[in-house]
């Protein structure tokens, strides 16, 4: 299935540093695999040792690398602040930090729990990594050429095709994130709903790439941060991003596989959409400062373009994105942190 990538560069990409979060499975593994292939230096956060030993035995299989596996569980804010840490004192700069794991549980009857009490689905894919990407911001401003790339998604979009099926992705005032833990969605007020949930955890994404963009440039370190959504990717492993809403409808996501992936031709593969943020993390041609939004959008049958887009309009919020950045920063521990540029 051909990609049509306008965003394409005949410039080779340089050696980068790279930060790689969620690389044990999925579209982050294969992006490992390629940016290893290439030379770059590794470091892929796990959230235990058993991911960490089989995602660096994967890695090695095939030849040596420079690779570091810290172990960081991007649901426990303890573990999180550990590894920070850790990378902190190895003082290694970031040139590309890649915050790229996720969790989707759809079909979860009831909220799953944070180690710090919070709803699991905005806890990994938006409370952990601000809180990563708070605490490492000093390395990347040691990196010459750093930036930050996010895997976002289409579904945060109640205009997309992902995201006008069931219920649309929305963060009203975020009176359920300013509560604390023991919320069950962001906005307070819907009853919980798993899929709501991952759309509302994508929208968050791409509020925090803009906030953090906007940070770092009133800071005087501007720099690119790339949000991107890689289109719909459903391996044919039993691993992969739908790993655990699988648990919960495995006949219906096998049936929802079978007409997307093999008869109608919907979707990317893994290795492609890799191979995409695996440029996102190296190529020149993404390294303009500021924030911007790329997607891999669904052109017929079996095509795909990655192209620039524009996010949803909740999704450019300037407002909004300060006001869950500030609330964020709260629930994590890092409101107030005495010369953090954020």
């Amino acid at each position: 299935m051909p990609i049509e990538d306008s965003q394409q560069s005949s410039a080779l990409p340089q050696r980068r540093r790279v930060l790689l979060t969620g690389a044990s499975s999925g579209i982050g593994q294969q992006a490992a695999l390629l940016l290893q292939r290439d030379g770059h230096r590794l470091t892929l956060p796990c959230r235990d040792q058993a991911t960490a030993s089989a995602t660096r035995q994967r890695l090695l299989v095939s030849s040596p690398a420079d690779l570091h596996t810290p172990v960081c569980d991007l649901a426990d804010l303890e573990s999180i602040e550990h590894c920070a840490a850790e990378l902190l004192a190895r003082g290694e700069p970031i040139d590309s930090l890649v915050l790229n794991a996720g969790l989707q549980d759809s079909g979860a009857p009831e909220p799953r729990r944070s180690a710090q009490g919070y709803e699991l689905t905005i806890a990994v894919n938006h409370l952990g990594h601000q809180a990563l990407a708070m605490r490492l911001i000093p390395l990347l401003e040691r990196s010459e050429d750093p930036r930050v790339v996010i895997t976002a998604s289409e579904v945060h979009d109640p205009g997309s095709p992902g995201g006008r099926g069931g219920q649309p992705a929305g963060l009203g005032d975020l009176a359920g994130l300013r509560a604390g833990a023991g919320f069950s969605m962001v906005d307070g007020r819907t009853p919980f709903n798993a899929d709501k949930a991952y759309k509302d955890s994508k929208l968050c994404n791409l509020l925090f790439a803009l906030e953090l963009a906007r940070c770092l440039d009133r800071w005087g370190t501007a720099m690119p941060v790339l949000a991107w959504s890689p289109g719909l990717v459903i391996p044919r492993s039993s691993g992969g991003f739908f790993r655990t809403s699988r648990r919960h409808n495995e006949w219906g996501q096998r049936l929802f596989a079978l007409v997307a992936r093999d008869l109608l031709h919907l979707t990317a593969t893994p290795q492609q959409a890799g191979a995409l943020l695996a440029e996102l993390a190296t190529a020149p041609a993404y390294g303009h400062p500021g924030f911007s939004y790329h997607c891999n959008r669904l052109i017929g049958p079996g095509r795909l373009r990655f192209e620039p887009a524009e996010p949803s309009p909740e999704a450019q919020d300037g407002a909004l994105a300060a006001a869950l950045w500030s609330a964020s920063a709260q629930l994590v521990g890092l409101a107030a942190i005495s010369g953090h540029p954020c």
